[in-house]
């Protein structure tokens, strides 16, 4: 079925990735940077205010269009939190065969780190991504390259520069980048009739993969998936004089207004932190499906590990995942979440007797929720009635699942066994009465 995506797919983009001839670059009434003000800014010692003497890196031209390049290098023994960069790029470099159990979908090396910075937050018509960062490591180092937007007209020369990077790209990573920040890349491609060499790339998404190994249940501050929160409870790096998302267009706006590059330096510095850190958030989760369930440092990671393991048909690791995450949660919603994946999967592997082991627990944990309770026991009474033969066992886990309520259907459902067991009873006395006459 034609989407109406597609549509505007088919109208927009020329089959050769080229311009329609006629078409001109973007043009808007109020122009990012006049050619005047350009012309200054390409001044050099503009009193020290020039892209060059604030953010360093060089103007290129592409296309009889030009467009400003930063490129800046982490080495190996720089610190990023409590790990040196050289440290995360080893463990990236060891782990990388595990991406795609990470995923859930086959993934290519190598991969490149990407992050936008915007005109505006919300993203859709008018939002034009201004700086375009990418990032990967090399040789131990961390390298970022980072493209910046100083007017409309040379939009189509930086995305046909960005296209560059993301033709080397095997793969690429962002934080809610498939969300934001490649819808909003395809469109400029899309409006300037450019391919949008991503599209054929897998893309991890390291959002969706934070809030399953990091989000935590209770209401605080460490409940937070942000890129930022992220970075000081679980890298332990704290920026300092570090410019709020919020502020960043208006700083952008004020490098329009003004041609002065200085309030574009904290924004620069902020795009290369995103990317170093989502780096490093990449080289933890590929390393804890490296090393396994005793690399998890609390419950939440193990548990999460057990999932990505399981939906990768793991199912011995996921198992060992569960009984990792169980250990470490003595008594909480994680240890009840971890004892019912056991007993699940005890369930599927046949051991009927070791499932039934599980769900005795999950029943033993305080606090346990009335669902978690029902669904226990609904098991224990059938494991007990068509299993283990022991009819009085069957009848009480089936009367104690009917007491904490449930659907009209599953109640007359439990009716029906209780009346079921009963007439087994029945009929089991009867023949023991017979048993015990002829005996005498």
């Amino acid at each position: 079925m034609t989407t109406l995506a597609d549509r505007i797919r088919s109208v927009l983009q020329a089959p050769t990735g080229q311009r329609t001839p006629g078409t001109e670059p973007l043009k808007s009434p109020e122009s990012l940077v006049d050619s005047a003000l350009l012309a200054g800014i390409l001044e050099t010692g503009r009193e020290g205010k020039t892209l060059e003497s604030v953010l360093g890196g060089e103007w290129r031209r592409q296309n009889d269009a030009t467009y400003f390049v930063v490129e800046s290098r982490r080495e190996a023994t720089s610190w990023h939190g409590r790990e040196t960069v050289g440290t995360l790029a080893d463990r990236f470099a060891e782990s990388l065969e595990e991406t795609a159990v990470l995923t859930g979908f086959p993934v290519r090396a190598p991969l490149l780190f990407f992050d936008l910075e915007t005109t505006g937050l919300s993203g859709g018509a008018g939002t034009y991504p201004f700086l375009i960062g990418c990032g990967w490591f090399d040789d131990g180092a961390f390298v970022t390259r980072q493209f910046v937007l100083t007017r409309f007209a040379d939009e189509r020369s930086v995305l046909g520069a960005v296209s560059g990077e993301l033709a080397r790209a095997g793969s690429l990573v962002s934080f809610n980048g498939r969300s934001f920040d490649a819808p909003l890349l395809e469109t400029r491609y899309l409006y300037h009739r450019l391919a949008w060499a991503a599209g054929t790339l897998p893309h991890l998404d390291m959002l969706h993969v934070a809030r399953r190994f990091w989000k935590r249940d209770q209401a605080s501050i460490e409940s937070s998936c942000s890129l930022a929160a992220l970075e000081r409870h679980l890298l332990g790096h704290r920026r300092q004089g570090d410019v709020s998302g919020f502020d960043i267009p208006a700083r952008y706006f004020q490098f329009v207004r003004t041609g002065d590059a200085r309030p574009l330096a904290a924004i620069f510095e902020h795009n290369r932190l995103d990317l170093l850190s989502l780096a490093a958030l990449t080289a933890r989760a590929l390393h804890l499906v490296r090393a396994g369930p005793q690399a998890a440092r609390d419950p939440r990671e193990a548990m999460a590990l057990g999932w990505i393991y399981a939906r990768a048909g793991l199912d011995m690791p996921a198992r060992d995942a569960y009984r990792r995450a169980a250990a470490l949660a003595p008594s909480s919603v994680i240890r009840i979440e971890a004892l019912r994946a056991l007993a699940l999967s005890a369930r599927r592997a046949r051991s009927y007797d070791e499932a039934a082991g599980y769900w005795r627990q999950l029943l033993d944990v305080s606090g346990c929720p009335r669902h978690a309770v029902r669904e226990a026991s609904e098991a224990l009474a059938i494991h007990h009635e068509h299993r283990a033969r022991d009819l009085v066992m069957a009848r009480t886990f089936a009367r104690r699942s009917l007491e904490h309520g449930t659907s009209e259907r599953s109640k007359q459902a439990v009716e029906y066994r209780l009346k079921r067991i009963q007439r087994k009873l029945e009929r089991s006395d009867v023949a023991s009465l017979r048993f015990a006459y002829a005996s005498d």
